[in-house]
């Protein structure tokens, strides 16, 4: 039994209106296969193929993928942890027009905040900032674009979007000083001691 009923705000509801009497059926279908790119599963058995992949080809990496597979593993749990404190309807729960225009039913009809979808993609844009310009800003845009798949499919509220991205950030901020230590240890060794 959740602990807090979350409402969904004035901007939620009339961005869930406009979806639900606008969408089709082809744009459902696109963004039901794109939502599966931040996907607790996809992403951990990623995580672990790359921590895996580091430990036998790239040793240098192994610091990335050690950070990159704890905050996988971490922001898998929080979601689930934080959906059984938290209850909100899902939006797909709440419309008619919706459905008849494509709009599937997602998860567990009181699970909408936060998205754990959006957590995930609000630790892989953060993640990002350890790498170059290029691939970071691409993996960012990414990470935004397959969020917002949980607002168009209605599985989510814009603020659950929101939350979670943000805490996904905050997620991946709390244990980079930790996963990452040894990394910036061996760059200072390497640089001379210098900071």
């Amino acid at each position: 039994m959740a602990l807090v009923t979350v409402k969904p705000t004035r901007i939620d509801t009339a961005i869930a209106n406009e979806i639900a009497h606008n969408t089709n059926w082809g744009l459902e279908h696109a963004a039901q296969a794109m939502t599966w790119g931040a996907d607790e599963h996809v992403l951990v058995a990623l995580a672990a193929a790359g921590w895996l992949y580091t430990r036998l080809r790239h040793p240098q990496q192994r610091p990335v993928a050690d950070h990159v597979l704890i905050v996988s593993l971490a922001t898998a749990v929080l979601p689930h942890v934080l959906k059984s404190v938290f209850d909100q309807t899902r939006p797909d729960r709440l419309t008619v027009s919706g459905h008849g225009r494509g709009v599937p039913f997602s998860g567990r009809a009181h699970d909408a905040f936060p998205s754990g979808h959006a957590v995930h993609m609000g630790a892989l844009a953060s993640a990002a900032g350890l790498l170059p310009p290029a691939p970071r800003n691409l993996a960012r845009s990414f990470a935004v674009a397959l969020s917002l798949t949980r607002v168009a499919l209605l599985a989510h509220w814009i603020s659950d979007v929101v939350a979670g991205f943000m805490l996904g950030i905050v997620v991946e901020r709390l244990f980079r000083p930790f996963t990452m230590a040894k990394s910036r240890q061996r760059q200072r060794k390497g640089s001379g001691g210098q900071p």
